[in-house]
């Protein structure tokens, strides 16, 4: 069983340096590739006012977090969901410079970057010099992103495990197989009785209709047809 986890996050900014901060949090469970309905998400108090501008790309604002947990206070249970294995993130060292410096203060050991697989990285080697966002993505491979019309961790991660999957080799062609119901092999036939025997009866044309055949062929150019007839001569020859 492979087992990763695809994660999102959302934050007051773009550097945790100046201060920025995370305010969401998303991750869904894949194994071999299928997402297995396990997922978390939260949201959380950034201690902090969120930029106007930051606020227009994810909807969030501090009046709508400050009654939520504090990063400290969830990070033993994201660590906890995330276990040991690989995490997938688009733009993967974005969010994990944001889960370092979040992690780092509450105490906790950072996520080892051998773990991180970064969709960017792999979405720009399968299309080089095309635009290769989250959006580009889903409309390169007909995923439905309709429904996003703000960024939103949750949502996002859910688009981003459709992408993961593509970019691994697209749907495994046994899943569908594999979930199928098994149907048995239909059973051999019986006859209830020995076959009929029936004497051939051969159709014979008449002479109307032979002539009529040969009239027609006159008309066509080196018909093959003619080699039928007698001989294997052209019809009037």
């Amino acid at each position: 069983m492979s087992r990763a986890l695809v994660l999102d996050t959302e934050t007051t900014g773009f550097d945790p340096a100046t201060g920025d901060r995370v305010l969401e949090v998303a991750a869904v469970e894949l194994v071999n590739l299928v997402p297995t309905g396990r997922f978390y998400h939260q949201l959380i108090d950034p201690e902090r006012e969120v930029p106007e501008e930051a606020a227009k790309v994810h909807g969030f604002t501090w009046d709508m977090l400050r009654d939520k947990p504090k990063f400290a206070e969830i990070a033993p249970a994201l660590l906890a969901f995330l276990g040991d294995d690989p995490v997938v993130a688009h733009n993967a060292p974005f969010d994990f410079a944001f889960l370092d410096f979040e992690l780092k203060k509450a105490g906790h050991p950072v996520i080892d970057r051998a773990r991180m697989v970064d969709t960017l990285v792999l979405a720009k080697k399968r299309f080089p010099g095309l635009p290769n966002s989250l959006d580009a993505l889903c409309r390169r491979y007909g995923i439905d992103n309709s429904m996003r019309t703000a960024h939103n961790a949750l949502l996002d991660v859910q688009l981003l495990a459709q992408v993961y999957l593509e970019l691994m080799g697209g749907k495994q062609p046994d899943l569908a197989l594999a979930s199928a119901p098994r149907v048995a092999a239909p059973a051999a036939i019986e006859l209830d009785a020995a076959p009929v025997a029936r004497a051939p009866r051969p159709v014979v044309p008449s002479e109307a209709e032979i002539a009529a055949h040969t009239a027609f062929l006159g008309k066509l150019k080196d018909p093959v047809w003619a080699t039928l007839l007698g001989g294997g001569e052209k019809p009037g020859g």
